[in-house]
């Protein structure tokens, strides 16, 4: 009989020989609407997965280790050695459907490794053996069927628990459901968990106050919830929650998992409540299986193998200090570390792995009364599309851009980043306060300030945008919920009012305190080459943080950056040495001042006349300055050319960069 295939939808189309009767019907209090493909369950198998990496130690003459800016590989006569360290041995177990399979052991024993092999998430020859999800490999249909939920929350703060989850309802379920199913959906999944009563408070994190950690945790998983998911992993969801938030949390799961549903978790150290609820349990130690079972007979088998407690207590404790290689026996002590764990591996790969393996060689269905079968030949086949059009396309960028206005307006106008800016108009109005327009000097050092100023606060506010939101990101991308394109151009344009608004505030301070060319055409000309330099300097840092990905290196690059650009820009030298000249040229501030000189002083003869530069004028420093700062300039064209250019440039560098992160 051929293995039944899973299949996700977008589009239905009904059998001819479809009948009512071999429909599959959902619970009740099912997630997902009766628009969206039914719910099947999934039997998981895993076979003698391994996972090893390899680490490769370096030496130099002098003792220290070989570190390239770029990454590459040391030279092969400095290579001492290569090691292969080995995270998951052989590991087999079984998750069945309506059960909770609790994966349990010590930090660094593999656990979070395994989930991510079983969600699909690790690739290449480092991983081996075989996993199986109803008998076939993991293939697209199964992974859009499964729900991954890693060990931290990787949440918007400023979002509320109802618009985490309405927007992500809005990017997550087929584009063929309408809106209001979506928000019924999102609706209906906060009741499910739960989270009602907390549906307008805000997500928050370790500065912002928020929902509480279980609460965060639930929000998680209803990330998750929403698109029905017949395999549900989770990492260590009841980390650093207390007691009874982690028992009323493994409920929750249990609760899931009745409905037909497969959860397999990793539990760092669950109390004696929690550990009642888990229906089976593997236990991991360096990587190697020391019990695979249900959680009711796991401390009768390790009393057969002649490990037993000299006192009662929470078997969880107990396989884990088993695991640790830690037994305590009245009147011994602690006994041997390395002995137990070698005794429990070789009891478990001469007693339970036979088992355990032949039952992941059957491949016969295995009922369950909570479940909802797979359907042979099911009465609807559903397809799905990964071709994004045009409207589907401006559809995420509309949702995209709703979600990033709404996270980043307490950010892009907090208060002290408006004193900020308010702070130096007022300075420089004040120190340049009505300035002679003969005064070339001091007219030329308040717009080279301007340059200075509205180069470096946008490109280092930009810089971060992408290293805050990789985790994020990379977690929505490996879902699937958007196209690389939409989120960039969403996250590009929800920036706009911040960029844009607080500069020119800036300039309408400054331009008239500061005492500029009155003319209004002047003033809106100046604002328009102030906007464009500033779209400019933020495309230059999210390039540099699309590249880096580490705020903290990618504010260092940034600075040194534009210590180039403004030590080259044309007011501090101006004979810049030969070897330093090609600088200035891709220098931003080196354009946008140019410009902003051009718009004061046009081609310079009618402040060379007002000083009698013509006519033998005294001041000939001040001729000198005019000469080579005004009329020996850039031309007009090609300095709004090169910034057209850098701003398309470094944005296409960018998006190229976040093109080139492995999800």
């Amino acid at each position: 009989m051929p293995t039944p295939t899973l299949t996700t939808t977008t589009t239905c189309v009904d059998t001819p020989n479809g009948d009512s009767s071999s429909k599959h019907t959902l619970p009740q209090s099912s997630l997902i609407h009766p628009f969206m493909s039914p719910s099947y369950s999934i039997t998981l198998k895993f076979m003698d997965v391994s996972y090893r990496v390899k680490k490769i130690d370096t030496k130099t003459s002098k003792g220290g280790c070989i570190k390239s800016f770029f990454h590459s590989p040391p030279p092969s006569d400095q290579i001492r050695s290569t090691e292969e360290k080995t995270i998951l041995n052989s590991v087999t177990g079984i998750a069945y459907p309506g059960e909770i399979l609790a994966i349990l052991g010590p930090s660094g024993s593999g656990k979070s490794t395994l989930l991510n092999a079983l969600a699909g998430r690790l690739h290449g020859h480092a991983l081996t053996g075989t996993i199986l999800a109803n008998s076939s490999k993991l293939n697209k249909p199964v992974l859009r069927r499964t729900g991954f939920v890693t060990q931290d929350d990787i949440l918007y703060p400023h979002l509320t628990v109802r618009e985490t989850l309405v927007f992500c309802s809005m990017l997550r379920l087929p584009r063929t459901l309408p809106r209001e199913a979506k928000l019924a959906a999102a609706e209906s999944v906060m009741a499910e968990l739960g989270l009602s009563k907390c549906e307008d408070t805000i997500i928050g994190n370790s500065f912002i106050r928020g929902v509480s950690g279980g609460e965060r945790k639930r929000v998680s998983i209803a990330h998750e919830m929403l698109v029905d998911p017949s395999l549900l992993i989770l990492d260590e969801p009841t980390s650093g929650l207390d007691s009874t938030a982690a028992h009323r949390l493994v409920t929750t799961l249990g609760a899931l998992a009745k409905k037909g549903k497969t959860v397999v978790t990793s539990v760092h150290q669950p109390s004696s409540r929690v550990y009642q609820l888990f229906d089976k349990v593997l236990v991991l130690s360096e990587g190697q299986c020391m019990y695979t079972g249900k959680g009711n007979e796991a401390m009768s088998y390790i009393e057969s193998v002649g490990f037993a407690p000299s006192f009662p207590m929470n078997p969880a404790d107990f396989l884990l200090d088993l695991a640790n290689g830690v037994w305590h026996v009245d009147g011994l002590g602690e006994r041997d570390r390395p002995n137990i764990k070698q005794n429990l591996v070789h009891s478990y790969n001469t007693i339970l792995a036979p088992k355990v393996k032949a039952a992941c060689m059957d491949t016969a269905s295995v009922p369950n009364k909570n479940t909802h079968p797979l359907r042979s030949n099911p009465s609807k086949e559903c397809r799905h599309s990964d071709r994004v059009s045009l409207f589907d396309w401006f559809n995420q960028f509309s949702i995209l851009l709703q979600r990033s206005i709404k996270e980043r307006k307490h950010e892009s106008f907090n208060t002290l980043r408006v004193f900020q800016v308010l702070a130096a108009a007022l300075l420089a109005g004040l120190m340049w306060w009505h300035s002679d327009y003969r005064n070339i000097q001091d007219r030329l050092g308040l717009l080279f300030f301007i340059s200075i100023f509205w180069g470096v606060f946008p490109s280092f506010n930009s810089v971060f945008a992408f290293p805050q939101e990789r985790a994020i990101f990379m977690k929505e991308r490996a879902s699937g919920m958007y196209t690389l394109s939409s989120y960039f151009m969403a996250r590009i344009v929800g920036d706009l009012p911040m960029e844009l608004i607080l500069p020119t505030v800036f300039l309408s301070v400054t331009y008239w305190m500061g005492g500029l060319n009155p003319d209004l055409w002047s003033f809106l000309l100046t604002l328009l080459v102030v906007l464009g330099y500033v779209l400019v300097s933020q495309g230059l840092g999210l390039a540099l943080g699309a590249a880096i990905m580490d705020a903290k290196q990618a504010s260092t690059v940034a600075a040194v950056t534009m210590l180039a650009f403004v030590l080259t820009g044309g007011y501090y030298v101006h004979e810049v040495p030969q070897y330093m000249a090609w600088i200035k040229y891709i220098s931003t501030t080196f354009y946008s001042y140019r410009l902003l000189t051009k718009i004061q002083y046009g081609d310079g003869n009618k402040i060379l006349n007002l000083l009698g530069c013509y006519h033998g004028g005294s001041d000939r420093a001040s001729c000198k300055f005019v000469e080579e700062d005004v009329v020996g300039q850039f031309g007009t064209v090609g300095s709004i050319g090169v910034l057209f250019v850098m701003f398309v440039g470094y944005r296409l560098l960018a998006y190229l960069a976040l093109r080139s992160i492995k999800s």
